[in-house]
């Protein structure tokens, strides 16, 4: 069963990234969204995490935009109707709150 998991805090303020990273299913996906854009810094420890993942990575564009991070091309960039085709795509949506 395939699981996306978005992440809406801060990869530097809590372990809900690695703590998602160790829950990870091959068929799952990790969205960030809000602060969570924040591991798409370069060079960060949490973007070498998500580097080796081996899962799908997608992004609301807008909030990479208003933190002013750059685009990677591993990681998909989308709005906000793309985030609602995203969680029809999955078995089931996960929020780490």
């Amino acid at each position: 069963m395939s699981t996306l998991h978005v992440l809406s805090h801060s990869p530097f303020s809590d372990q809900r990234l690695p703590s998602c990273l160790r829950l990870l299913g091959h068929d799952d996906a990790i969205l960030l969204t809000g602060d969570a854009v924040y591991a798409l810094t370069p060079g960060s420890e949490p973007w070498a995490s998500l580097s080796g993942v081996g899962v799908a990575v997608f992004a609301l564009a807008e909030d990479a935009r208003a933190r002013a991070l750059p685009g990677n091309p591993a990681v998909e960039l989308l709005d906000y109707p793309g985030f609602v085709e995203l969680t029809l795509a999955y078995d089931k949506v996960n929020s780490w709150l």
